[in-house]
């Protein structure tokens, strides 16, 4: 039995996120309850087929980011929200750590008007405790798997995570 026809095929769900570096991204989304797939990938420029090296020279309008293969009936929406803005510094603009660079900045894609409400909503909770937020909410349109080298870069490599470290927000 295929692990899609083990759940209910309308649980599958998937969510799309940039928080600077995707290698960091991919890596504490791949540990979250309920997901069951994370792809590095591009998404929100202008150039069908994105190349690591044309995304890293800006031109391409394109975020180094992530898809999100989730189940809804073990996480939510709510929760990849969360585990998003802990584990990057959404404040930031121009980039996140030292990687600089419009390919890097935090945003958020969304693809209904109830993603994008969500969204909102917890830019809102952080701005009203006094954060100020610089994470963008684009409209989804295509995600650009990364090249192979990419996906579980940290796994393959098996160091520990340098870059994007988890700071729990108390919602």
């Amino acid at each position: 039995m295929s692990n899609e026809t083990e759940h209910d095929i309308n649980s599958i769900k998937y969510a799309y996120f940039a928080s600077g570096c995707f290698w960091g991204t991919e890596y504490w989304f791949s540990k979250a309850k309920g997901v069951e797939e994370v792809l590095s990938g591009y998404t929100g420029g202008n150039t069908s087929n994105p190349t690591y090296q044309e995304v890293c020279t800006g031109i391409t309008g394109h975020l180094e980011a992530v898809s999100v293969k989730y189940l809804s009936n073990e996480t939510s929406y709510d929760e990849l929200i969360k585990l998003f803005f802990e584990t990057h510094n959404y404040s930031q603009e121009n980039g996140q750590g030292v990687d600089i660079g419009s390919q890097y900045l935090s945003a958020i894609f969304y693809e209904t008007d109830d993603e994008k409400n969500t969204a909102l909503k917890y830019i809102n909770i952080l701005k009203n405790s006094g954060e100020r937020v610089a994470t963008n909410l684009i409209q989804f349109t295509k995600f650009w798997v990364a090249e192979s080298y990419h996906q579980k870069h940290f796994d393959k490599l098996g160091i520990t995570l340098p870059c994007h470290s988890r700071n729990k927000i108390l919602w």
